[in-house]
């Protein structure tokens, strides 16, 4: 390790880390809220005040949706910020960004939270509990604190390192699309999304639906003269279960054994609007997940179709509408090859005293709008994305620790430091 490696890991203030995760958490950014926006201004700020070059915009979400490749929301919102920082005094394009999301996902039922807050950002021994400590505000620290070190170590960079702080991925990625479509640009991408210590190389993606199911409505008393909507549904809910099977089939290794890495699933239903009535609609949404190098539309028809399969003499004359709506993520993955797998490895390696392990994640992100513009790019974070999304998310210190002191290395050598 050399002197200016060893300068910015010197710098690296693990006690303020913990506290600004802490504060972090306790903003209730949820996605499309002003909450949401007021996150981005905060990072913006620290930003700038780290020495960074810092572009905040507005987003102009109506110009946005109408762009080819818009990657589809799901969350109302009124407004978005942009917010990319770049490191001062180096020419050419960033050789690195590091990225992280400020939107979390909604708490759920309240009551299934250990003391009922999910933004109290509890710390019991080295865990740090709450809504986003795992997805992915650990891993937005992170990006914030080796900026941070490499200012406070007066170690100037050869190659511009980028922190890209968006909104909206768990809606479908808004805030990577914008990013992009704006001009930030860089050599290669770092996404701090949470990975248990291993690196993810590639993602299946993850593809919104909506299904509209007929019946006929009659007096729940004269139920015969109806046709009930939730049980046309069932037999429709098993082709998609049958659909399922097929396309987990022949898993690729990178999965590491994951069972299903392309998991379909139905996430809302609802029938009816009176309890002695037959309903005579029923809606569900779900998602569909994508293979990895599989054409969105290819995914699209193969539901489609399956859906359209069933032998119902009721739905041969009242067909399911299928639509599309919400997010629409590709799937994506690093180049075969690409330095950027070693050069984090490394840097794990110099920390940990392991290299990581490879795998896939069977869940959609932003590194396949990166991808798909032409950036290397693959995750590497703190957390464990089993407690993502849950009333039990947290995440380990340790673990935030380790990532942190693995990104400063890596900015320090794919940079390079005088």
């Amino acid at each position: 390790m050399h002197d200016m490696e060893a300068r910015v890991l010197d710098a690296l203030d693990e006690a303020e880390t913990v506290t600004l995760l802490a504060e972090t958490v306790r903003v209730p950014s949820i996605t499309g809220t002003d909450a949401e926006s007021d996150l981005q201004h905060d990072f913006a700020r620290m930003l700038t005040e780290a020495g960074m070059d810092v572009d905040v915009w507005k987003l102009d979400l109506a110009e946005l949706t109408a762009r080819p490749g818009f990657p589809g929301t799901e969350a109302p919102r009124t407004e978005g910020y942009g917010v990319v920082a770049v490191t001062a005094g180096a020419e050419g394009p960033p050789a690195l960004a590091l990225q992280g999301h400020v939107d979390v996902v909604p708490t759920g039922d309240l009551a299934k939270w250990e003391g009922s807050d999910p933004f109290a950002a509890r710390i019991t021994g080295d865990v740090l509990h709450g809504r986003g400590a795992c997805d992915m505000k650990a891993g937005l620290v992170a990006n914030l604190a080796v900026a941070r070190a490499v200012a406070k170590a007066g170690v100037r960079l050869a190659r511009p390192l980028a922190v890209h702080c968006v909104i909206s991925e768990e809606d479908g990625g808004l805030g990577a699309f914008a990013t992009l479509e704006r001009g930030h640009t860089a050599e290669a991408a770092v996404i701090t999304e949470p990975t248990s210590g291993s690196v993810i190389t590639a993602n299946a993606g993850a593809l919104t639906f909506r299904l509209e199911i007929a019946g006929r409505a009659a007096h729940g008393a004269t139920r015969y003269e109806g046709v009930n909507a939730v049980e046309v549904f069932w037999p429709v809910f098993e082709a998609i279960r049958r659909l399922e099977a097929a396309r987990n089939r022949d898993v690729p290794e990178i999965f590491g054994g994951n069972p299903m890495p392309y998991p379909i699933e139905i996430g809302t239903v609802r029938a009816g609007d009176w309890s002695s009535s037959v309903p005579d609609l029923l809606v569900a949404e779900g998602r569909l997940g994508v293979r990895l190098d599989e054409d969105p539309a290819t995914a699209r028809a193969a539901f489609e179709e399956a859906v359209a399969s069933v032998a119902d003499p009721w739905l041969r004359e009242h067909p399911p509408v299928v639509t599309w709506p919400g997010g629409q993520f590709a799937s994506g993955r690093l180049p075969a090859g690409h330095a950027l797998l070693d050069e984090v490895g490394r840097a794990v390696a110099d920390v940990t005293g392991a290299r990581p392990a490879r795998t896939a994640a069977p869940y959609g992100s932003d590194l396949r709008l990166y991808a798909a513009a032409g950036i290397p790019t693959l995750h590497y974070g703190p957390g464990d994305v089993r407690y993502a999304h849950a009333p039990r998310e947290q995440v380990s210190l340790a673990e935030l620790r380790d990532v942190t002191r693995a990104l400063a290395l890596l900015v320090v050598r794919r940079c390079g430091a005088y």
